[in-house]
């Protein structure tokens, strides 16, 4: 299976859902959707703005998006 639709497509994404679920979702108990999207839209944040990547040099998501976009 190479082009269109591949399984390797989804790889990356479903390791970061892997990531806030065990990171973020299941260690907490959420008393309302609220809380729940609080939780998450905190976790994003901390992910892209705070959270080094060894896969980018241990810069952070911003860091990179910013610098190819200023570049």
């Amino acid at each position: 299976m190479d082009g269109k639709a591949r399984w390797v497509d989804n790889v990356v994404i479903e390791r970061w859902f892997r990531s806030l679920k065990t990171e973020r979702i299941y260690p907490y108990e959420y008393l309302t959707t609220r809380a729940l999207r609080i939780g998450i839209r905190e976790y994003i944040e901390e992910y892209n703005v705070e959270r080094p990547h060894e896969t980018h040099g241990y810069q952070t998501p911003v860091e990179i998006y910013t610098e190819r976009k200023v570049a």
